[in-house]
Order: structure tokens, then sequence, then C-alpha cells
């Protein structure tokens, strides 16, 4: 048999993925099965190759369209002192949402002007530490954070760029728990209300505030290009109005992010180029209509950006049959290290590491998790080659939230992370032990 052999559903794993000479799935000439039984499972695997090309499509597409145009990756999709390294050698800007993930990016001394901190909470030590670390934009969501950078840029005599969250009310026909750009949302300020407006004028008085622009965020994962178009046009035609009433300046513009990504075989993502050609044509539309000069554009992908990257390995524990009903395949991780599929009803395709060639005696399989919850599930009713009792699966782009997500509930210890890059392969995070766990208790 040749070496690298393709497989049905390798688009959704990050690149190089093939069949091996011993018909098991690899990435990057690295056997799945042999990470496996290296590091233990489940476990999480990351491609820095894919990661770096997909971070080069992002760059090269907005660019293509906006000449001023930056890529800000939003950490809370999987926050990792190696992969913002990775980002920071690749000309990235990140996004932070709480003083942790400023931790992390401070640990790997990442630019603070390379840096924005959203969040609709942040505290006050929180904007204190970003202040302090000199970071380049904050972007604000209440009306509490402007009376509190007020008193601290004051009281430290400097000039802090700040942006605003602006909530266009565009349904992005996603899911209700990820949609964010609506009236009903507890993030950023409604222009529909006139609270944004209120906001605006508030912060065009504050001498030590330095207003850069507007950002807003629909959502994710967006599948469609009309809902970027549509929130794009009204916010311009609102800044407009913003700039005859109060003198705003657009100088920077955010769309956010929410960009797609590809979990299951039959649903694939639009190509990143073009969201980039919709939103470079909106934007300078609305330049052209509302007489602005073409702003810096800050795009602000997270799961599209390193969810094809990343894939979560498991081993099967056991196997129940409900003839007629169900077949339960039990693997050792789940909701634990996966919440997604509980939480928002996310749909994955599953693989089997060493049988993916195999198209015999499939057996229609609920694959679920070891959490004491019947909702623990990671995928219903999919297609497996002959499961047993310690095959291997894998869930392709488990890149994005899912470690995120990752909780100790019923004190179980949550993966460990591996990095591929060119054939080699290392730890990034170790596997969590039972010291770890009570680590933070008090007796």
């Amino acid at each position: 048999m040749k070496e690298n052999i393709e497989f049905t559903g390798s688009d959704i794993f990050p690149n190089n993925s093939f069949v091996n000479d011993k018909k098991h799935i690899s990435i990057c000439g690295v056997d799945l099965e042999e990470l496996a039984n290296t590091y233990g499972t489940p476990l999480y695997v990351y491609d820095e190759n894919t990661i770096v090309e997909t971070i080069k499509d992002f760059q090269e597409s907005f660019t293509n369209e906006l000449e001023d145009s930056v890529i800000s990756y939003s950490t809370k999709a999987f926050s990792n002192p190696y992969v913002l390294k990775i980002l920071n050698d690749n000309g990235m800007n990140i996004d932070v949402v709480t003083g942790g993930e400023l931790a992390v990016a401070k640990y790997v001394k990442f630019p603070p002007e390379k840096i924005n901190f959203h969040g609709n909470n942040k505290s006050l030590e929180e904007l204190k530490e970003a202040i302090n670390y000199g970071l380049g934009h904050i972007t604000i969501d209440s009306f509490n954070e402007i009376e509190n950078l007020r008193k601290i840029t004051l009281e430290s005599s400097i000039i802090q760029n700040v942006m605003i969250r602006v909530s266009p009310s565009i349904d992005p026909h996603t899911h209700l728990l990820t949609t964010t750009g609506i009236l009903d949302s507890k993030f950023g300020f409604s222009i529909e209300t006139g609270d944004a407006e209120k906001a605006i004028e508030k912060l065009m008085k504050i001498k030590s505030l330095n207003l850069l622009g507007l950002h807003f965020h629909l959502g994710s994962p967006i599948f469609e290009l009309k809902p970027y178009s549509e929130a794009i046009d009204y916010v311009f035609q609102f800044a407009a109005e913003m700039r005859n009433k109060y003198g705003l300046d657009m100088k920077e513009f955010s769309p956010g992010g929410g960009f797609a990504l590809g979990y299951q075989t039959q649903k694939k993502p639009l190509p990143i180029s073009d969201y980039a050609k919709v939103i470079g044509e909106s934007v300078k539309k609305g330049c052209d209509v509302h007489g602005f000069n073409i702003p810096k554009v800050i795009l602000e992908p997270g799961r599209a950006l390193i969810g094809r990257a990343g894939v979560s390995i498991y081993r099967i524990g056991s196997i129940k049959t409900i003839p007629g009903v169900r077949n339960y395949v039990s693997i050792d991780g789940g909701m634990g290290d996966n919440i997604r599929p509980a939480l928002y009803g996310s749909e994955y395709s599953v693989f089997s590491v060493t049988k993916i060639l195999e198209n015999k005696n499939l057996l229609k399989s609920t694959i679920s998790g070891k959490f004491c919850e019947s909702g623990d599930v990671l995928a219903k009713d999919i297609n497996l080659p002959d499961p047993m009792i310690d095959d291997l699966l894998v869930l392709p782009a488990s890149g994005a939230y899912n470690l995120a997500m990752a909780s100790n509930y019923n004190m179980q210890v949550r993966p460990a992370v591996v990095m591929l890059k060119n054939g080699s392969h290392f730890l990034i995070k170790r596997r969590e032990s039972y010291e770890d766990l009570l680590s933070t208790s008090v007796l």
C-alpha cells in the first residue's frame, strides 16, 4: 500500500492528514495511535503548520480587499503560551476578555500594543492591569466601564486608546446561545435604544480616553455573508450621524469575527476570501456613501483560525447495545473536555483511528462520555466500523472552545495537549494530576 492515502473527511482535519501504511490516520506523518499510546487519552493534538497556514489565509485574504487590515485572534477560543508565541511570530494581534487571558499574554511577553481587551464586565482590577501593561486597545462594553476607565486614566495621567462595542440588532442566524449582535444581548451598546449614542457622547468629553472607532460582533459560527454587509451598512450610517453630532472620527473599525468552521464533512464553511470580499466591499461602500476615509479594519477570528488545527483522541471503554433502541459507545472523555454538544447541540464527525478505511460491519453508534450526565454525548447515530473496546476515536475540528470550556466535573483531570511540528511532537500542556485537583483546596 502507498503511504499518505487521502480519506473522506480529511478536509476537516489539520493539513496533511492522511492514512499511512498501517492504515491509521496520521497528521504530518505522525500516527495518531502512536500519539495516544505515548501521551495517553483523552488527548488533544494541534498542528503548527495548519495554524500558520490559516493565519496566512486570513492575512492575505483581507489585505487583498482592505490594505490596512489587522487580524486579531480571539484567545477565548484557546489560550496557550505556545500558541500565542506562534501568533506573535506570524505578525498577529490578539484579543483577551479576562485578566487570566491577559496573564497568559504577559507570560509570553506578547507586545501590549497588539492586544485588545474585550468583555462585558471587566473588573476595576482587570482594567488597571490592562492599562499598566500598556494595551493598545480597550473595547468598552458598558457605562460603568466608561466611568472606571475615566477614573483610572485621570489618576495615572495617561491617554488610553478605546473602541466602543455597539449592537446593530442584526440576526446572524446562528445558535441562540452564540448570537451576540441582536437587541436582546448582554453585549455592547444598542444603537436601536439610543445607548450607543449616549456612550459616544460621554466618551467624546473624556480627554484621557481616545475613541478610535466602533466595533460590533454578530455571533458565531456564521455561515452566511449577508449579515455582515447589513450590519456594516447600518453601523456606518450610525457612525456618520455620530460624526455630525459629536465629531466621531472613525479611524478604526471592527466587524468582529464569527467566521464559520467545518465540523462535519457535509457542512462546509465559506472560504475566508469570500468573507473578506463582502466585508471589504461593504466597508468601502460605507466610506464612499458617508464620506469617511477607509479606516484600519480589525478582524477577530477565533474558531476559524484555530479550530481545524486541533483534533481530540479518545479510547473506547465500554459498549452498550439496547436492541431496537441505541448502541452506546462510551469513551474516556466527554463533556468535561468538550461541552459544546451538550451546551449548544454542536455536531461533530467521528472517525476510527485504526479502521478508517474499513466500511464493513458498520454499527450506528452514539458516542457517550464518562461523565455522570445523560446529556454527556459527543455524537449521535454515527456509523463506526466494528467498534471494539480499546479502539481509538478521533474528532476533528476540536481546536476551538473544547479545552477553553473544559472543566473538572466529577473531579476528572483535564487532558494533555500535544503540538505537531515538522513531523515531531511535544507537550504544550501536560495532563492534570490528582494533586493539581487538590492544589487549591484548604483543609
